[in-house]
């Protein structure tokens, strides 16, 4: 058996999902071989991931969406390959409870987090990329590797996408010169332009608490920002803006495929490579997969889908577990899943799911077991 889960969000890491799912399983069948590669996306929870499939967590402070210092982790491997994931020093959580600032939150500690893996010895950079606070287009984050913003009176803009509207000039040639020498992957499962009706402000910006009027002035700073940058760097700067990717985690993913030479990729295909799951797979009879919630984000470049797809090309059987489920069985099937147990047909009262995730899911796992394994 492997189990190949990433996390339920708000209750239990991917290694407490693959933890209670085993305990589960040996209820019914005692003995049971089982492996556990814990998975992610590219979003929150990839560094803990990284860190379950053998990688050494390295910690450092740096600047929070807020300005206010935080404590992050990445995770790096022997042969000089480092997990960086901004959400660690750019994410949601590091917002005080509540409040959100969509227009001032900054990506400069993901910059410092990855000068922290440069310093630490990275030559290959896995680019994590989900669950910001930001909406800045990385210009934080470029900022603290060396880039400069600077208004009309050749001072440094504030931090934010909002003021990017007074972007007058941008100075590249500062980068850190190692970044040109590190092979960096854009690790995201969105493909969003940078601006527009599909663009980061559009989309992503209300949820981290931007009015329409907030997402119309951000869509504007942030197609400013491209048209300065195609100035400085050349007329690729602008094609980036409308690559899939781009719009990522509030822009971040332009900020890297101008600023890093950054090369995109959808995180589970990056994460499943790094996590080595592909020999796991070879050795598996049987495929156990899941998320917190198994809804239609998740047949688009979610860790349970891209699991599923691997698996049936190598010819096994996949089920999945979740908090939730809100897929038709047709859907499940299309996608390579052939059943879905959701901690809520134990319990319907989602408050108590939450908090008992744990003892419910050992018991969807006997279920499982009993259903396919005796």
């Amino acid at each position: 058996m492997l189990i190949a889960a990433d996390k339920f969000k708000g209750s239990l890491t991917a290694v407490e999902v693959a933890g209670h799912v085993t305990a589960g399983l040996r209820r019914v069948v005692p003995g049971l071989t089982v492996s556990a590669v814990p998975v992610a996306d590219g979003g929150d929870g990839t560094t803990q991931a990284a860190v379950a499939a053998g990688f050494a967590p390295q910690r450092v402070q740096v600047t929070g969406p807020t300005g206010v210092p935080v404590t992050a982790a990445f995770a790096l491997r022997g042969d000089g390959t480092a997990v960086v994931e901004m959400a660690e020093a750019s994410g949601l959580q590091h917002l005080p409870k509540g409040v959100f600032a969509p227009l001032t939150a900054t990506t400069y500690g993901t910059g410092e987090l990855l000068l922290a893996a440069l310093d630490a010895g990275a030559t290959s950079i896995v680019f994590g990329v989900g669950g910001s606070a930001t909406t800045d287009g990385g210009a934080g984050m470029l900022a603290a590797l060396g880039a400069r913003f600077l208004d009309a009176d050749g001072e440094p803009v504030a931090p934010g996408g909002g003021p990017l509207r007074d972007l007058a000039t941008a100075d590249l040639s500062g980068l850190d010169p190692r970044l040109a020498k590190t092979a960096i992957v854009l690790a995201s499962d969105v493909d969003n332009p940078l601006t527009g009706p599909k663009g980061a402000p559009a989309v992503y910006g209300p949820q981290k608490g931007a009015s329409e009027e907030d997402v119309a002035t951000l869509d504007a700073a942030l197609a400013h920002y491209a048209e300065v940058l195609a100035r400085a760097v050349g007329p690729e700067a602008a094609e980036h803006a409308l690559a899939p990717g781009a719009g990522a985690a509030g822009g971040i993913g332009f900020g890297a495929l101008v600023g890093l030479d950054a090369a995109f990729r959808p995180g589970i295909d990056v994460m499943l490579d790094v996590l080595g799951f592909a020999p796991a797979l070879a050795q598996a009879t049987f495929v156990i997969t899941g998320e917190g919630s198994l809804d239609a984000q998740t047949l688009h470049g979610k860790a349970p889908a891209g699991v599923a797809a691997a698996a049936r090309a190598a010819g096994l059987d996949v089920v999945a577990v979740c908090g939730r489920l809100q897929l038709p069985q047709e859907t499940l099937a299309a996608a390579g899943i052939r059943r879905a147990y959701a901690l809520t047909d134990l319990e319907p009262d989602p408050a108590r799911c939450m908090a008992e995730a744990g003892p419910l899911l050992e018991r969807a796992a006997e279920r499982l077991a009993r259903d396919f394994l005796v």
